[in-house]
């Protein structure tokens, strides 16, 4: 027996190597690199600690699958003449590839978790020079994550860390001079001002002490604009605003806020005035004259949160929704994948931690234009390619492990968001009320850590995100970016899902900005904090690292000491990490100890006054530069045709298609979604905001949340104030446009600005806020909740002047409409909403307009709705029509051609239901008829016709090579199959009258809540199974220790001797690594023990077993399907692999069932078509010519992808992952074990309203039914 070190080469045979002609195609295309004529990528693994046994396991199992994967032990041939360079990660970054593959081996071991080491080989084919090769190198190392890696074998992976030194007391501080503290605040760093330093410098003469570096860092963190909104919280003193046409209602709001404030806060007020006072103003005033009844008011603020009552199973309930929004902008620019990741693990940790589940994300984007050559890349800037396409990888990565149903993407293009990107997360969350305790902690209470361990990754990055970005950001802010390890976070959501550990909670805070010294130092006046119990993911971290490491994934919670016991055993339960950390304390400091050393010692007072107040004149500019509402866009200028004019205004950048974009990300996931992210049969529209149902546990409810957003950069750069209004409206007008009531909205804000360096400056963001005031304040709905961010500056370039709103309401789902027109024949009617000279919105008639809307919706004589935004009408009626693929024909003569293509805020396009009178439905409101919808393919404006093909052409070309929306054609090959019948349903030879399904749920695993049902733990797998008359059993595998990995074993073993059914419900198990989908999961089975439960399962007692999409993964790896039996995969065994297109792809696909011989296809018959959601990366179906026929002959394949004709085809998007004979599902030979991609489970009634079909695949009670 040998465990020394092992190197282990594995790469994709060529046929499977989609990540290597991705990567080449790019080259070639972005960098020029024609000389480049092939790339190969290979992961290279170092493995230590394990026998030769285990290693060869390993190695087989989860390291390499070998029908996809070339194998090469401790040494890679470069062919002579190819170059070749290996990439790693920076040494203390989270690498979720290394962490999976450990966590994946120690399965097979079951004893200590070894060491992995991964790195990615390039080798690049074709007469390159040596500066080729530094430049792919430039291009593909990002320095602030990533370093070209070494190719020597190391001979231990044992992290090598000096001990950390003592922390340094800083000598002489209280004595130091203005210029020495000057010279301090620039040595080290700090985000603070130097008013700030000498102010901290007076409280230590006070305490008569010098302060430790942690001290001052800790008051650098917790004092940052982005944990403390110093900005937003300036006193502005003088405010100027230069007079000009569209400058007055800027006086006039300010006038109205100004006098608000005497209402709420007395006329003798000594309140500052603040851009915080600004943007919070209209929700006080509001609650105080009393509107504001379902406003959920605490002193724990985690996020927006409104008090709903919604009905349950008959009966009203009161419940608390949640909502959030949140960016991580430089993040994201510096390291765009880690960015936009953790930009949503952060979003979602904010309404989690206030104990709600997070169930839906809407993401709203802005970058600079992404086709820019990278020759024209900035200095100390990555390409804006790959930053778009890097944040969108990250964010879709993130929500689509955690489990977390994305239901809007949008992204602005403007050439000033350049100087920094802008990534901003939306999320909203729901919980019963009485499951949310909040109690003020008490002497002697505990807090307690929980997620994620503790590294160097996020280090500053607080005070990182308040500082300018400049062209050293790349090379010297690593140690600002945060890695995600979303299955960690789904974990802890699964406990917060239970209202018997979230009533234990006094007062719970999420790991974000600040680390340990704001999560925990927030949460109680007095604490004493041990960072020795703080847990590491290595060693070498010294007290201030311990202190201010923003590592992801972490929660503290205050719970009393009582509890502490029933507390742990729930998160040991949930296989989650939990340590107890600090106390409670009655003596209001914050106090810190290290290696028995106190080292923070702050009192409450101090931390408090967050830093010295700062001051701030203002001067609002003159605008000069004409309107944007009424003009004519640039593109579209000079163009005679109408048809030309409106094919070239589809083509620009905001107004194009976005599926390419939007497909990354999973959008069905929860069971809940009621409105799809892109609707018609043809899934063309985009829908204007996201609805879903409220996540109810154990009952049913048709209660739906709705959230929109509004935002134009370019009425943003035009004048701020209009760029506020317009937010407002647009959101509200989008959400009304779902159905939601324009009386109920609440509304959140998110504000982007550059760094205000003089009253001009300050003049944007002051402007912006009084636009949105004035537009909530009209439309009587507040803005209770919001984010700002204000660094937005390279250099002296700026970003757009930002303010966007998300517009939320709660509704019954079954009135939500959506904006794909339905029907040939319908009457389609514009609704004007007028500006006055200063183009600002006639508020008086927008509500009426809104409010008859609304009515004609819940009287369903309105059936469609939909906003104009960029592109004006002529924009909207094209995607409206390509979704169900109408025509559309204006009225004649239609005169208003000039005005088809202008912005028209808060302006609609509504389809009436036949019999419906527009006149009567709008009474009192502007209206115009535009015309009818027909099905005969092509828009008539006046005598020019435009046909649905050129529209979609235009439509969706313009983004294609950098977020396609279909993968490269193929030749067309004949892959219908002959249906197989069986007239003998197969039927167990026992009945039980509720058979139970085991479900386990393995880390990454985020559809056991989709399989299983309404219960008071788990529902999308669980659902459908108790929807089907089921029992359910489900279990968490821990995998923390060894001992946890036996136990597990053993309790799967007995579990599953106790139930008929055994189901894998999808998700990432492991995240999908080691570079493969499943693994974790049948690593596990091949345990001996869960080797025999299954072949007993199967053989002895006649039961089922049903893997979707993850699990379908894990099944065809182990062999069950298409063999029946757990058995050692060939080099041409069937699996599945990466997307042809790859990437990721969430939509709706149709697919036929050619065989019902399997249990679970019974109450199927051959030729039946089903409407099925599908998630996934890695469902590429492939198998040699010989298993396919032998499959086909022996009824095997159970369904095929087909077109919107009813035909298998391998064309994409209805064969969507370019599967080998259009096979969607396997069974075993016999039938009892199916494997499918599509999520059946992610349908109940009510859900998807936007695409038409046969949504609901009998297969749960199928199941169910063949033990009756």
């Amino acid at each position: 027996m040998s465990e020394s070190m092992r190197r282990i080469y594995v790469e994709k045979k060529k046929e499977y190597a989609v990540e290597a002609a991705g990567l080449l195609a790019d080259l070639v295309g972005t960098l020029g690199m024609t000389q480049l004529t092939g790339l190969r990528i290979v992961n290279r693994y170092d493995i230590a600690g394990l026998s030769d046994e285990d290693y060869e396991a390993a190695k087989r199992v989860v390291l390499s699958e070998p029908p996809v994967d070339t194998v090469h032990d401790e040494t890679l041939e470069i062919p002579e003449g190819v170059k070749s360079f290996a990439i790693e990660l920076l040494p203390g970054q989270y690498d979720q590839r290394e962490d999976f593959a450990a966590q994946c081996v120690q399965l097979i071991s079951q004893g200590k978790r070894p060491a992995v080491a991964a790195a990615k080989v390039i080798l690049l084919e074709g007469n390159l020079t040596d500066a080729d090769v530094e430049k792919i190198k430039k291009y593909t190392i990002n320095p602030v994550e990533a370093q070209e890696a070494s190719t020597q074998k190391p001979d231990s992976l044992e992290m090598s860390w000096e001990a950390p030194k003592p922390v340094a007391i800083i000598k002489g501080f209280t004595q130091f001079s203005k210029e020495e503290l000057h010279q301090f605040l620039t040595e080290q760093e700090l985000a603070m001002s130097e008013a700030d330093l000498a102010f901290i410098q007076e409280y230590f003469q006070k305490e008569g002490r010098n302060p430790s570096i942690t001290e001052i860092k800790v008051l650098d963190t917790y004092w940052s604009d982005h944990c403390r909104h110093t900005t937003f919280e300036t006193n502005l003193e003088k405010i100027n605003i230069e007079e000009s046409v569209y400058t007055e209602p800027i006086q006039q709001a300010l006038e109205r806020y100004l006098k608000d404030r005497e209402f709420v806060y007395g006329k003798d007020t000594e309140r500052p005035v603040t851009l915080m006072d600004m943007a919070c103003l209209a929700t006080k005033k509001m609650k105080k004259e009393g509107h504001l009844p379902d406003l959920d008011a605490s002193e724990e603020i985690n996020a927006c949160s409104i008090v709903v009552p919604i009905t349950v199973d008959g009966n009203e309930e009161e419940w608390l929704v949640m909502f959030k929004n949140e960016t991580h902008n430089h993040p994201t620019e510096i390291e765009p994948f880690g960015g936009a990741a953790t930009c949503l693990g952060g979003a979602i940790r904010d309404p989690l931690s206030g104990r709600s589940y997070v169930y839906q994300a809407m993401r709203v984007t802005g970058s600079g234009d992404p086709r820019t050559p990278y020759d024209k890349t900035l200095v100390g800037k990555l390409p804006q390619r790959k930053i778009t396409q890097g944040a969108a990888a990250g964010y879709s990565s993130y929500g689509n492990q955690i489990g977390l149903a994305t239901g809007l993407v949008e992204e602005y293009y403007h050439n000033r968001f350049v100087a920094k990107r802008m990534e901003v997360g939306a999320v909203i969350g729901a919980a019963p009320r009485d499951a949310v305790v909040r109690e003020r902690p008490s002497d002697g209470d505990l807090v307690v850590l929980l997620g994620g361990r503790t590294g160097r990754d996020g280090m500053g990055g607080a005070t990182g995100a308040s500082k300018e970005h400049t062209t050293k950001s790349l090379s010297e802010c690593g140690a600002e970016v945060q890695k995600g390890n979303p299955p960690n976070e789904r974990k802890i959501q699964r406990l917060f899902r239970n209202p018997e550990v979230t009533r234990l909670i006094k007062r719970c805070n999420d790991f974000g900005a600040g680390g340990v010294s704001v999560a925990i130092g927030e949460l109680a006046p007095g604490l004493v904090i041990n960072l020795d119990k703080v847990p590491k993911k290595y060693e070498g971290l010294d007290g201030t690292e311990l202190a201010i490491s923003e590592s992801q994934e972490r929660m503290a919670v205050v719970i009393a000491a009582k509890d502490l016991k029933a507390f742990m055993d729930a998160a040991d339960e949930e296989n989650l990490e939990a340590t107890v950390v600090a106390e409670v304390s009655k003596d209001p400091r914050l106090v810190m100890y290290w290696r028995g050393e106190k080292i923070v010692d702050l009192s409450r007072a101090f931390l408090d006054t967050n830093g010295i107040s700062q001051k701030a004149d203002v001067e609002v500019e003159a605008i000069t530069a004409p309107s944007p509402f009424n003009e004519i866009p640039e593109q579209v200028q000079g163009l005679s045709s109408i048809k030309d004019r409106w094919l070239r205004n589809l083509d620009r950048l905001n107004v194009c298609s976005q599926e390419g974009l939007g497909e990354r990300f999973d959008g069905t996931i929860g069971r809940g979604t009621v409105i799809m992210p892109f609707g018609g049969k043809r899934q063309l529209t985009q829908s204007e905001g996201m609805a879903a149902r409220i996540p109810v546990l154990g009952g049913k409810t048709t209660a739906a949340s709705v959230m929109a957003a509004g935002y134009n950069p370019n009425v943003a750069c035009w004048s701020p104030y209009h760029g506020g209004m317009y937010a407002v409206v647009e959101s509200v007008c989008r959400a009304v446009a779902l159905g939601a009531d324009p009386s109920k909205l609440r509304l959140s804000m998110q504000e982007y600005f550059p760094k205000l360096h003089d009253s001009k400056h300050w003049g944007q963001p002051l402007s912006a806020l009084l636009g949105a005031y004035e537009a909530c304040c009209e439309l009587g709905l507040p803005a209770i909740g919001g984010k700002d961010s204000m660094s937005g500056t390279f250099m002296d370039l700026e970003v757009p002047p930002s303010l966007i709103s998300f517009a939320v309401g709660v509704m019954d789902g079954r009135d939500t409409i959506s904006n794909e027109f339905k029907k040939a024949g319908h009457t389609v009617v514009f609704l004007p909403a007028s500006c006055d000279e200063h183009e600002v919105i006639d508020y008086d008639a927008l509500k009426k307009l809104l409010a008859s809307l609304h009515k004609g919706i819940l009287s369903k004589r309105v059936i469609t709705a939909g906003v104009v935004k960029e592109g004006g009408v002529a924009a909207a009626i094209s995607a409206m029509c390509l979704g169900n693929e109408l025509g559309f024909s204006f009225v004649k003569p239609f005169l208003h051609e000039e005005c088809l293509f202008t912005l028209q805020p808060a302006g609609f396009l509504v389809e009436l239901e036949d019999g419906a009178d527009a006149e009567e439905v709008f009474a009192g409101t502007d209206l115009l008829v535009l015309g009818t919808l027909t099905d005969e393919g092509k828009v008539v404006v006046n005598d020019t016709e435009i046909s649905l093909a050129e529209i979609e052409a235009a439509y969706t070309k313009t983004l294609d090579k950098i977020f396609p929306m279909k993968a490269p054609r193929k030749e067309k090959k004949d892959v219908r199959m002959p249906a197989y019948t069986n007239d003998l349903p197969l039927t167990a030879p026992y009945n039980v009258a509720k058979p139970t399904v085991f479900i386990p749920v393995f880390p990454g695993i985020n559809c056991e809540y989709d399989t299983a049902g309404g219960s008071q733990r788990d529902v999308d797998t669980r659902a459908a199974f108790e929807a089907a008359g089921a029992k359910t059993d489900i279990f968490v595998i821990r995998n923390l220790t060894p001992d946890a990995i036996k136990e597990s074993v053993e309790e799967m073993a007995k579990r599953m001797k106790q139930a008929q059914i055994m189901a894998l419900p999808g998700g990432f198990s492991a995240g999908d690594e080691p570079d493969g989908s499943g693994k974790f999961m049948a690593t596990m089975f091949r345990n001996p023990t869960l080797t025999e439960a299954v072949e007993d399962l199967l053989t002895n007692r006649d039961g089922l077993i049903l893997g979707i999409c993850n699990g379908f993964q894990a099944l065809i790896k182990l062999g069950l399907v298409p063999y029946g039996h757990i058995v050692p995969l060939k080099d041409d065994s069937p699996t599945l692999t990466f997307n042809t297109i790859g990437r990721h792809i969430s939509r709706m696909v149709d697919t036929k069932v050619v065989s019902n011989k399997s249990p679970w296809l019974s109450l199927c018959e051959p030729g039946d078509i089903h409407t099925i959601a599908v998630s996934h990366g890695e469902g590429r179906f492939v198998a040699t010519e010989e298993e396919i026929k032998h499959l086909v002959a022996n009824g095997q394949i159970g369904t095929q992808y087909v077109d919107l004709a009813g035909n298998p085809t391998m064309e994409s998007p209805y064969n969507p992952n370019g599967s080998f004979y259009a096979v969607e599902s396997v069974t075993s030979p016999d039938g009892r074990v199916l494997g499918k991609m599509g999520h059946s489970e992610r349908y109940t009634d009510g859900l998807m309203k936007n695409i038409p079909g046969n949504k609901f695949q009998p297969i749960f009670l199928s199941g169910v039914q063949y033990f009756k």
